[in-house]
Order: structure tokens, then C-alpha cells, then sequence
């Protein structure tokens, strides 16, 4: 096995101190969070005062002014551990870094640190019911009115941490004859009249996750409440273009990550199980098809850890992050096929962590961007596809 470079013996210090705080905080609870559909909102606040939130971020918001090393080694552990109903990454990694990049000052100092407690639960609504992967064809609206205000009209769907969303960071068309030129992005409190939230949905996989639809009445909008102010007005898929290169890494992460544990959980499997007298682990198939996966997850890490010292140094750009994105979850999906397959009946079983990582992977392929939409994005790299 190739070994890695990437982390120093702080970031490996900070894995056993969140791998700690797992055990005691979220292992105990997360079948009771599958069955209830989402996890308890305390799980928020405990990780706020650990300082487990919005590391990333500068400390006059609350944040650590740590590298996103910090935040990796959360993905990789919360992957490899299948604790998929812990909405951690998304609120400190893509909902706070929007407020930081683009905030205004006064949006920065009202939002980031209740965020960095956890007193603030963040999410993103991008996805809308007629509209997924292409972001351009959102219907949902904010109609500026003459005082300055705006009217927030639509819904969206499948969005993560919405049952427990504080804040949410709402995608809304501000000029809809423009198309993608005319987006702006709103800052919307959970309190605010009008809005209101389904119930979480029940999915495939990712069952403890908080997935929900979110529907907007008439919202009425201060001034203040687009993010960046003014001067962000239609401006709103730039920011999301910005940040997409980071967000479909780490899905990249993730998945890599997830895929090596289900390997692992597949060698002391076929070790301990006998068919026709002997170990499940001395057929020559089995040992050959885990030397393949793990040939192709290792190939993965090398590739993922490359990009994220790209990201470190800002030259992380859009068709190498959909490369990783697409590859690495169509690995991830075959990885859990073919490890329930050497589970045998046991595969089929909840009760079994490769049951349930098998039912989390197949999201990974669709959201972030389709992975079709993923090659599309490459092609027109190599100036190739649609103009």
C-alpha cells in the first residue's frame, strides 16, 4: 500500500479525537436515528462545543483557522464508519464557506459563529422537483419589491440537514429572462413566515440523514437577507460555480473512503465464514476479486489525494474535481456490489454494516451532479459536447 503524505501527526491526532467523539456520540445512536429518520439535533450542539464545526473557518467567526485537513479527516471517518446520517461536512465545508466567501460583514458576524456552536443548523437548496443537475432550470423565485425587500416563491426537495435547518441558503431566479445570469442566492431563517418543511423523506440509503422538501409562501425578504448584498445580485451561479470543484471532491472523499472500510469489513467476513469446510477467504475468486477492489482503491486514494493537494494550493479546477467525483463513485457502487456478493445472504441483511453501505453509495452517483452530467463537464474540457 502506497502511504500517504498528506496528513501531519496533528491532523492524525485530531482522527483519534473525532474517532473518540463518534464512538461516544453518534455509534450508540445512529440505528435509533435510521429508524427515526433523522438524528438527534443534540448530536449539533455537542459537536459545536468540541469545536468540531466550521474548523476551516477564521476564528473571529468561531471557526479554528485549521487547513481543510481537519475537515477531510472528518469525511474519511464519518464515510469509513457509515455514519451517513451526520450532516457535519456539509453545514462547515459548503453552506459556512458561501457566508464566508460571499457574505457581506454583517451577514459573516451574524451567521458563522451560531454556525461554528452549533447553535445554527446549515443547508443548501439547490435541487427543486423539475430541477437536479442543471441548476439553470430552477423555477423557484424572489421578486424584488420597491422598498429593497424581496418575495420568495417555490419549493425544493431531497435537501440535506433540512428538517433541522436554522439557516438556509435558498437558489432563487431573481431575473428569470436571463437564465442562469439572472440567480441570486438568500439567506432564509427557519422561523421566517412562509417558509415551511416537509417531513424527512424516506430514502434508499442515508435513512438517519435529514432529507426533506422545503417550500416557499410568499416569503418576504429584507434587503440584507441576499447573500453579498447588492452587489451579488444575479450573480448567484458564479458563487455556485466557484465552489463546485470543492463539494464534488469531497463526494470523491467520501467515497473512497467508504470504499476501503467495506473491504475491510469484507476480509474479516470471508476469514471467519466456512463453506464446504473451509474459509470463504481460501477460494481462489475471492481472493482474487479483493485484490482487484483493492488495486482499484488504491489507484482512487492516489488520484483523490493528488486533487486535494491541488485544492490546497486554489488550482483544483472544475473537470479534474468531476473526474474524481464520477470515477470514484461508480467505484464505490461496485465496490459494495461485489462485497455484498462475497457476504453472500448475510449482504442482504441490515444488520450488517456492508447492507447499509451498499444502500448509501448508490446517492453518491446522483447528487453533487449526475455523474452523466460529470462527463459532460469533462468533455467540454477537451472541447468536446454542447456549446
Amino acid at each position: 500500500m502506497i502511504e500517504r503524505t498528506l496528513f501531519s501527526p496533528e491532523h492524525e491526532s485530531f482522527r483519534d479525537s473525532f474517532k473518540r467523539f463518534m464512538n461516544a456520540e453518534i455509534a450508540p445512536f445512529h440505528a435509533a436515528w435510521e429508524t427515526q429518520g433523522h438524528v438527534d439535533k443534540a448530536v449539533w450542539g455537542k459537536a459545536g462545543a468540541l469545536g468540531f464545526l466550521n474548523m476551516s473557518m477564521p476564528s473571529l467567526y468561531g471557526g479554528a483557522d485549521a487547513d481543510k485537513l481537519f475537515s477531510i479527516v472528518q469525511i474519511e471517518e464519518l464515510s469509513a464508519a457509515g455514519f451517513s446520517g451526520i450532516g457535519y461536512v456539509l453545514h462547515s465545508e459548503i453552506v459556512s464557506p458561501y457566508v464566508l466567501h460571499y457574505g457581506t460583514p454583517q451577514q459573516k458576524q451574524t451567521y458563522l459563529p451560531r454556525l461554528s456552536s452549533g447553535e445554527m443548523v446549515g443547508a443548501i437548496a439547490m435541487t427543486e422537483p423539475a430541477a437536479g443537475s442543471d441548476l439553470q432550470g430552477i423555477q423557484t423565485t424572489a421578486s424584488l419589491q420597491a422598498d429593497g425587500s424581496y418575495v420568495l416563491n417555490g419549493s425544493k426537495t431531497y435537501i440535506t440537514n433540512g428538517w433541522h435547518s436554522d439557516l438556509v441558503i435558498v437558489v432563487a431566479k431573481t431575473n428569470p429572462a436571463a437564465g442562469a445570469k439572472g440567480t441570486s442566492l438568500f439567506l432564509v431563517q427557519a422561523d421566517t413566515p412562509g417558509f415551511t418543511k416537509g417531513k424527512p423523506l424516506h430514502k434508499l440509503g442515508l435513512k438517519a440523514q435529514d432529507t426533506c422538501e422545503l417550500f416557499f409562501d410568499n416569503v418576504h425578504l429584507a434587503a440584507d437577507s441576499l447573500l453579498g448584498g447588492a452587489d451579488f445580485l444575479n450573480r448567484g451561479f458564479i458563487c455556485l460555480m466557484e465552489q463546485l470543484p470543492w463539494e464534488r471532491l469531497q463526494i470523491a472523499i467520501g467515497a473512497v473512503a467508504a470504499a476501503q472500510a467495506a473491504i475491510g469489513w469484507t476480509l474479516d467476513f470471508v476469514k471467519q465464514r466456512h463453506v464446504f469446510g473451509q474459509p470463504v477467504a481460501s477460494f481462489q475468486n475471492t481472493r482474487f476479486k479483493l485484490a482487484e477492489l483493492q488495486t482499484e482503491v488504491q489507484i482512487a486514494r492516489v488520484f483523490v489525494d493528488k486533487c486535494t493537494e491541488l485544492l490546497l494550493q486554489d488550482k483544483l479546477d472544475t473537470a479534474t474535481a468531476s473526474m474524481a467525483k464520477y470515477w470514484t463513485t461508480d467505484l464505490q457502487c461496485k465496490v459494495m456490489d461485489e462485497c455484498v456478493q462475497l457476504h453472500g445472504g448475510s449482504g442482504f441483511m441490515w444488520e450488517y454494516p456492508i447492507t447499509r453501505a451498499y444502500a448509501d453509495a448508490r446517492v453518491q452517483r446522483i447528487y453533487g451532479g449526475t455523474n452523466e452530467i460529470m462527463k459532460e463537464v469533462i468533455t467540454r474540457s477537451m472541447g468536446l459536447g454542447l456549446k
